[in-house]
């Protein structure tokens, strides 16, 4: 895959990622934490704030990994 397709194919990914990902955390805190203490909140969006992370590192690992020749060099 050529390199600028497969940066424009991530950039899009993640984009997508974190469009998606905060709207399904307010989501959930929005149903879940109305009455919840500041604590709660707190440790809510702090864990929420970090786990996106996650997936948009295998987005990035995906981007810089490049494919070796198939003809043994």
């Amino acid at each position: 895959m050529p390199i600028r397709l497969k940066k424009l194919i991530g950039t899009i990914l993640l984009i997508l990622l974190v469009i998606v990902y905060s709207l399904i955390a307010t989501t959930v805190a929005v149903a879940r934490l109305g009455e919840s203490s500041a604590l709660v909140h707190f440790l809510f969006f702090l864990l929420t704030g970090l786990l996106w992370i996650l997936p948009a590192m295998g987005i990035i690992k995906w981007l810089i990994i490049e494919r070796k020749p198939k003809d043994g060099r």
